[in-house]
């Protein structure tokens, strides 16, 4: 390929002097906006700040704003560096490793900035979210908590009926129609004792009931409570330490649930009911009578091994079911709970992470109008902007060049003396 003509000479030199002229224009200001951008930048930083140390003194007001101070002064020579040198250098090489180094800049930002800047934008909304997310383990909590305290007082219609039927066949038993021999003996003994046995277990159960509704009660209250303290205006540190009461008088009531639960009970009672059989002394009159006490008295020991393992086997399906979660509130500073809960706050971690990294669009632009300036004036020019005072400078230093340099002035003759 031939030299580029004069004429297409000239066009890319225009073109190159027009977009540094705009450059020129751009340089009032660039270095005040980037001012601004890093002062920003260190405002939020300061809020950051002070949200993780919990000291109100002035020494931890000291160590915030030189934090502060100290991050705006790193973005501001950072992006300067930047500015200058990455749109200048030519080389491939010297690109690339001014690149890897603008990475590695703008991770150190965001790790010593962005996320103090987070903080600071949604340190608050980040904590209620916390708080509401904590709110909704302990509702899920306590209703599993009664619904299984209540699963466990259904058992009191399984009891109800062994223990109507041990009713009924000592009924049946005192009439002479199970052994054949009426009255109140041997085999009658058992049937009450199993029968009295079940009634004190239902009384049991029945028992827990109202306090498993009181303590479901006061546990609703206590979530209304927290779920306006998530929400309400006010102090927020105020409103997590009231949060905190709250969870902690929760879990004691979600504890006093499981412990109410009478499904153990029943489980343990059936376990007895079948083991636990004091045998009266056979009291017929007769060997015969005696034989029939002894063969029904091994028949009603059969049903109330099947009645136990009946009332076991509803008891266990109880305990079976899935037990609530054991839901714990760990207070958060506004720092951690952006950092825990960063997909709720895209949009605020956006705007921390931009105001830091803004200035990388600047330098990509730098960049883009450097490469065509050096492409419109061509590889091989030399660069020959002067300004008006230097133009001017430039004229006098060759107007002294042009003068003569002043003469010597010779030292005088002296005549010798006669």
């Amino acid at each position: 390929m031939g030299d580029p003509s004069p004429s297409a000479q000239r066009s890319g030199d225009r073109y190159a002097r027009e977009l540094e002229r705009h450059l020129d224009w751009l340089d009032t200001f660039t270095s005040t906006a980037l001012g601004v951008l890093a002062a920003a930048s260190g405002i939020y930083t300061y809020i950051g700040v002070r949200t993780l140390l919990d000291d109100p003194g002035l020494w931890t007001t000291f160590a915030a704003l030189a934090y502060s101070v100290a991050v705006s002064v790193a973005i501001f020579v950072f992006w300067s560096y930047m500015l200058r040198l990455l749109p200048a250098v030519r080389s491939a090489a010297s690109r690339v490793g001014l690149l890897l180094t603008m990475a590695l800049g703008c991770c150190a930002i965001i790790a010593m900035s962005a996320w103090l800047n987070a903080a600071a934008l949604a340190g608050g909304a980040a904590v209620e979210t916390h708080m509401a997310t904590t709110v909704q383990d302990y509702q899920a909590s306590l209703e599993r908590a009664h619904a299984n305290a209540v699963a466990g007082q259904s058992l009191s219609r399984d009891v109800a009926r062994v223990r109507q039927s041990f009713q009924d066949l000592s009924e049946q038993e005192a009439s002479g129609s199970l052994s054949g021999f009426s009255g109140r003996g041997a085999v009658f003994r058992v049937l009450t004792q199993k029968s009295a046995e079940l009634q004190a277990l239902e009384d049991q159960i029945a028992a827990v009931e109202t306090p498993i509704k009181a303590a479901f009660g006061q546990g609703n209250a206590i979530l209304s409570r927290m779920r306006g303290l998530s929400t309400q205006p006010g102090a927020l540190e105020d409103r997590t330490v009231r949060f905190s009461a709250d969870a902690v008088e929760l879990s004691g009531l979600i504890t006093q649930l499981r412990q109410l639960n009478p499904a153990p009970l029943v489980a343990r009672a059936a376990s007895d009911l079948s083991e636990a059989v004091v045998l009266p002394e056979l009291d017929g009159t007769t060997a015969e009578m005696r034989a029939g006490q002894s063969s029904t008295i091994t028949s009603v020991l059969s049903l109330v091994e099947q009645r136990a393992t009946t009332l076991l086997t509803a008891a266990n399906e109880v305990l079976a079911l899935p037990q609530p979660d054991e839901a714990v509130y760990a207070p958060m500073s506004a720092a951690d709970a952006v950092i825990a809960y960063a997909g709720n706050f895209i949009p605020a971690w956006a705007g921390a992470i931009a105001i830091d990294l803004l200035p990388a669009i600047l330098v990509f632009t730098m960049m883009v109008v450097q490469a065509a300036i050096r492409s419109g004036r061509g590889e091989g020019h030399t660069d020959d902007r002067m300004t008006v005072g230097e133009l001017r400078a430039a004229l006098a230093a060759a107007e002294l060049l042009r003068q003569p340099p002043p003469e010597e002035p010779r030292p005088a003759l002296t005549r010798p003396e006669a």
